[in-house]
């Protein structure tokens, strides 16, 4: 049944009518007055809800709103009403509800399960039925002239609703739904605001971070302008961002660090199990690599790189996770970084070069200094007639190039030159003692190498370091030859060698061994044998046989053949106890030929 006009009730008078009527609309107005001074929208619909039902006075009133799907759904009630009621929805053109919605207009039913004219839906139904719901008043909630949901008032017996409370619940509606649309806007108006706030808080974080890493970019140009250094580095970038610092060098060996405690470094690399994987990883990808240990400190490791050149880490830690940020701001301190090392790599290169240009003039025109010379090495705060001790370096596992750089690190905090002179690395020194310069020397190189290494030293006289080269020289090679990889030593210890190939001397040398073991040579020479070797290790092993055989990796019955050969070339009293000249014969050859001279 649809809403009809209702004349006033029988057993009330004129004057009672319009004293409700005046409550009723003071109470309307007042209602309408409290809606619009709320703002969250479930507030709103309880509000309408909570005064809808006082005005009406029904059992129970609800109000739902249209869904995505345009189907009803209970938002909110008041009354005894129970919980499969309110969750229920209404499907769009179904029920009461849908003719509301479709038809915009109020409509009431004195009993709900038997009004035909209503588009029933049987599990709606069921539940009515189990309600208990007969008489029910239902009015649109249209905002701009669309429906966007419906306020119902429902009675559990039956009955009919007058035109006065039809109006009423109608216009007391129209306020709710200026209610409810102001909630929506409301809503939206926050929901809005908050997504600028967020955007202003991102903003400001992106504005700190900037400031932040132009701080840091700042701080680190600074170091480079100013000739900073590892330690500058690591301070500044823990000054700037927290947490502690550490700084790397190209071998992985710790450098500086700020910001962390000094137990934690005590050794020459962080006390970070994982730091390994993290350093392969960067230097894999060339990205900040962030791990966490087994106290929760996160640390993040970035490469420091020129090209294909590592040079070296900053590892950053702290106790929360990085932002991306963060990251690229690690990422970026390397560059400057980067650009720090080069420099002083060049400044290093161009001190090297230098010492090594000058040391090797001294040495082409020694023992005459020219004043261009000696202004030059007084400008380096060297004085040139004190340089009395040349050291030459060799090793087996370290390049030229590399021992030469070593010599030079060495040479400028002793007051001195080094350099690469004819394809060795050699360093002119003032030393009171020459024996304890050089030992110093190799202690020193050698620790930093973490290699073997050979120095050997002479004794200048007169300004003559050709001189000094030359037999430094020789006596290198015949350590070499001696066996000897990893020393320091002065040529006195090579005395007897050095006499003996002295280049003035090399004829009596030749002449020396041509007499004694001429025929064994020319035999070996002409029929590609080589006895001299057999010789030489049959002395080695004292004179054993078995030893002898076993150094050679040939049979014994071999062996004794070989022998029996070198007898019928040399006689049979080379290997006799008086036979010390062929014995020193075989060591001088054997020398002569390692050594090239």
């Amino acid at each position: 049944m649809t809403s009809t006009a209702s004349p006033f009730p029988a057993d009330e008078s004129s004057q009672a009518y319009h004293l409700r009527r005046k409550r009723e609309l003071s109470s309307l107005y007042a209602t309408a007055r409290s809606l619009t001074a709320l703002g969250e929208l479930d507030d709103v619909l309880r509000s309408i809800v909570r005064h809808a039902h006082g005005l009406i006075g029904t059992d129970f009133t609800y109000l739902s709103l249209l869904g995505p799907d345009n189907a009803l759904s209970v938002r909110a009630s008041e009354g005894t009403i129970s919980a499969d009621f309110l969750a229920a929805g209404i499907p769009p053109g179904t029920g009461l509800g849908g003719q509301v919605i479709e038809r915009r207009k109020p409509i009431w039913v004195s009993n709900y399960l038997v009004a035909d004219e209503l588009n029933h839906v049987h599990e709606f139904d069921e539940l009515v039925a189990r309600e208990g719901l007969v008489a029910l008043l239902g009015v649109p909630l249209l905002v701009r002239g669309q429906a966007v949901g419906a306020l119902f008032a429902a009675d559990r017996s039956e009955r009919s609703f007058s035109s006065e409370e039809i109006a009423l619940f109608s216009a007391f509606a129209d306020h709710a739904a200026i209610a409810l649309d102001n909630a929506r806007l409301y809503d939206e108006s926050r929901t809005a605001l908050e997504k600028l706030q967020a955007a202003y808080r991102v903003i400001e974080e992106h504005v700190a971070t900037i400031e932040r890493s132009q701080a840091v970019h700042e701080a680190l140009t600074d170091v480079v302008l100013t000739g900073g250094g590892p330690k500058d580095v690591a301070r500044h970038l823990a000054d700037q961002m927290g947490g502690s610092v550490i700084f790397l060098g190209r071998d992985n060996a710790l450098l500086a660090s700020a910001g962390v405690d000094q137990t934690l470094h005590d050794s020459d690399s962080p006390a970070w199990p994982g730091i390994e994987q993290a350093l392969e990883g960067a230097r894999r990808t060339g990205r900040c690599m962030t791990q966490q240990d087994a106290s929760a400190t996160t640390h993040s490791v970035a490469v420091v790189q020129a090209g294909e050149s590592y040079l070296g880490a900053l590892v950053w830690s702290q106790p929360a996770s990085p932002s991306p940020a963060d990251l690229r701001m690690l990422e970026r301190a390397t560059h400057i970084v980067a650009l720090m090392i080069l420099k002083e790599n060049a400044v290093a290169d161009a001190a090297e070069r230098l010492s090594g240009e000058l040391m090797t003039e001294l040495l082409v025109n020694s023992p005459h200094v020219s004043a261009a010379q000696r202004a030059r090495t007084r400008a380096r705060g060297i004085d040139v007639d004190a340089l009395n001790l040349l050291v030459v370096a060799d090793s087996t596992t370290v390049a030229t190039v590399e021992l030469s750089r070593q010599l030079h690190a060495y040479a400028q905090n002793h007051a001195g030159l080094a350099g690469e002179y004819l394809g060795r690395a050699t360093m002119l020194l003032h030393a009171e003692n020459a024996d304890e310069a050089v030992a110093d020397g190799h202690r020193a190189i050698r620790r930093q190498l973490d290699r073997d290494v050979n120095l050997i030293g002479e004794h200048v006289q007169d300004r003559d370091w050709a001189r000094a080269f030359a037999t430094a020289s020789r006596c290198l090679d015949l350590a070499l030859a001696l066996g000897k990889t990893d020393h320091g030593a002065t040529t006195s210890d090579y005395a007897l060698y050095s006499l003996l190939f002295a280049p003035d001397r090399i004829n009596e040398l030749d002449r020396f061994i041509s007499a004694t073991l001429g025929p064994l040579l020319t035999y070996d020479a002409q029929r590609s044998t080589d006895l001299v070797t057999t010789a030489v290790t049959y002395f080695a092993n004292r004179g054993s046989l078995a030893q002898t055989a076993r150094a050679l990796r040939v049979h014994l019955n071999t062996l004794l053949k070989r022998l029996d050969r070198i007898d019928s070339v040399l006689g049979d009293g080379w290997r006799g106890p008086e036979a010390l000249d062929v014995q020193l014969a075989l060591r001088m050859h054997q020398l002569r030929v390692s050594v090239g001279v």
